[in-house]
């Protein structure tokens, strides 16, 4: 792909460009040292266009629909008014390293609405299958004025502590009539959650639905208070007839609101930029470790080692940091 001067890239991205908004994400996301260096020049200068969107995080089971769940929410959004951008972590191969990058397709009536870009992003294998760069995308749609940013996780590992780490909402997804709900829900996800929506809640379902909203809601009483003294609340809704999907934005609205008023949200967002500078930091250690000239012939006989057990691995490690 042919690079835009930085002023093309940041004209463009404060106009709204759609183009040049997906060529600066590509930008951010490349691996090369001068992409990087001119993907930090565009970020810097865009810095003062970012802050004032709202960001969701999205997870759930497998099979909870978050995709269909996200379509109509996102037409809901739109639909008031909102301007919405989709960053749709998509699992990536660690045989093939290929990425799916079907979002896009699934959330088909979505993408072609004015108002919401979706951008599927291949999470690269990194931790618990987010982009290393999601956080650089979501300043880069903020800057191009979109006023709501959500976040779709694939659902797995440890992708769920990692987008809470980076959002001002997070809403978990949950089926009704899986089994018991409660025995197979970590109650770890659920002390992350601000809401819990329950899916698929119409035609036969929705007695189970009903069901379940109370088995959780009660869980949750059990929990202890929030630091920012905020209930989480447990919905049921339906992508397919839009039942309860308004009820949703409500709900985000008014915890918003409430964690402006008694100042959380801006600690959250500044406990987040720290710990992203501590992420980074951590990955530019990794990185600069493993490209010294003639690590990688000193790595494969300290591994050799190891394998036989000639050396403990904290013996190699040490060995292997003072070279």
């Amino acid at each position: 792909m042919r690079r835009l001067p930085p002023d093309h890239y940041i004209t463009g991205i404060r106009s709204g460009d759609r183009l040049v908004l997906s060529r600066a994400i590509t930008l951010v996301e490349s691996q090369l040292e001068s992409d990087q260096v001119l993907a930090l020049q565009v970020l810097e200068q865009v810095l003062p266009q970012t802050g004032q969107s709202i960001r969701v995080g999205i997870t759930g089971v497998p099979g909870v629909g978050k995709s269909t769940f996200i379509e109509a929410f996102g037409k809901q959004l739109t639909t008031i008014g909102k301007k919405v951008a989709v960053l749709a972590i998509d699992p990536t191969s660690q045989r093939s390293h290929g990425s799916i990058l079907g979002d896009k397709i699934r959330m088909e009536t979505l993408s072609m609405d004015p108002r919401a870009y979706i951008r599927p992003t291949p999470s690269g294998g990194s931790l618990g299958g987010v982009a290393n760069k999601t956080r650089e995308t979501m300043l880069l749609c903020e800057a191009a004025g979109f006023d709501v940013i959500l976040i779709e996780t694939v659902g797995v590992g440890q992708s769920e502590t990692l987008v809470h780490g980076m959002v001002d909402f997070f809403l978990l997804l949950m089926l009704a009539g899986a089994g018991d709900e409660l025995q197979g829900m970590k109650r770890g996800i659920m002390e992350l959650a601000d809401a819990i929506a329950i899916t698929k809640a119409d035609g036969d379902n929705a007695a189970a639905a009903e069901r379940a909203r109370l088995e959780y809601q009660n869980a949750l009483h059990l929990f202890p208070p929030s630091p920012t003294n905020w209930t989480p609340p447990v919905l049921t809704c339906s992508a397919l007839q839009n039942r309860g999907i308004p009820d949703l934005w409500h709900v985000i609205t008014d915890h918003q609101n409430q964690l402006v008023q008694n100042g959380h949200r801006d600690q959250n967002r500044q406990q987040q930029n720290l710990d992203w500078l501590h992420t980074t930091i951590r990955q530019q250690l990794e990185t600069r470790f493993y490209t010294q000239p003639g690590l990688p012939e000193r790595l494969a006989e300290v591994e050799a080692a190891v394998r036989k057990g000639e050396i403990l691995p904290l013996q190699g490690a040490r060995q292997l940091l003072n070279f």
